[in-house]
């Protein structure tokens, strides 16, 4: 009943207010990122962010060109990482960084509508599987991209298949490898073949 997920989200909201108020450091995030420019943490809790927003500002339409950005050398921390969009938003301006979240849409848009196919084939598990992945990836592309730009408090989540960092570009990969194979499996029953089977026990897979 939806009373009861009101009442799971209501429980998660209070734990998250607690989590917040009992950790000075959690509530100087939340602080900082609400007005970063103020003088008094402005060089402390709010110091990425508002050299992230400064970048945002140098880059205006078209940026200043790729290499040529100032932020990422000295200024900016965690440039190659959590804040990499930053840096795309400095030295490729405003048309850049709508390039790539319209790539990410596009990915996002692909992924559901691949979900969607394997449905209606049938194909629940894979259908569900492609549906989360797909949101997987929008949720922190999301995240990030609120944190660059001060809409959301830093969460110190990178921007997939961008961001350095072995363990999120790996994610991100396996993450995509497996709804490109439910396309594949898609393509297979539309073109009127049958499914691969699946192992049963120890046997191997039956490709005849």
């Amino acid at each position: 009943p939806l009373w009861q997920f009101g009442l799971l989200l209501s429980l998660i909201s209070v734990a998250m207010v607690g989590l917040v108020v009992l950790e000075p450091y959690r509530w100087q995030r939340l602080i900082s990122y609400l007005n970063p420019f103020d003088p008094d943490i402005m060089y402390g809790s709010g110091f990425q962010l508002s050299q992230a927003l400064i970048a945002f500002g140098r880059g205006e339409w078209f940026g200043v060109g790729l290499g040529n950005g100032i932020q990422k050398q000295f200024y900016l921390p965690e440039a190659h990482t959590d804040f990499l969009l930053a840096v795309v938003g400095e030295e490729f301006g405003y048309l850049g960084i709508t390039s790539v979240l319209f790539l990410f849409a596009y990915i996002v848009w692909r992924s559901f509508h691949i979900g969607a196919t394997a449905e209606r084939l049938g194909q629940t598990f894979c259908a569900y599987m492609t549906y989360g992945l797909s949101l997987g990836i929008a949720l922190q592309t999301f995240v990030n991209a609120g944190v660059n730009t001060g809409l959301l408090p830093t969460k110190g989540l990178t921007l997939p298949f961008m961001s350095y960092g072995s363990n999120s570009i790996m994610v991100a990969c396996i993450a995509v490898a497996l709804i490109l194979r439910v396309d594949y499996e898609n393509r297979r029953l539309l073109g009127g073949e049958a499914p691969i089977p699946r192992p049963i026990g120890g046997t191997t897979w039956d490709r005849s």
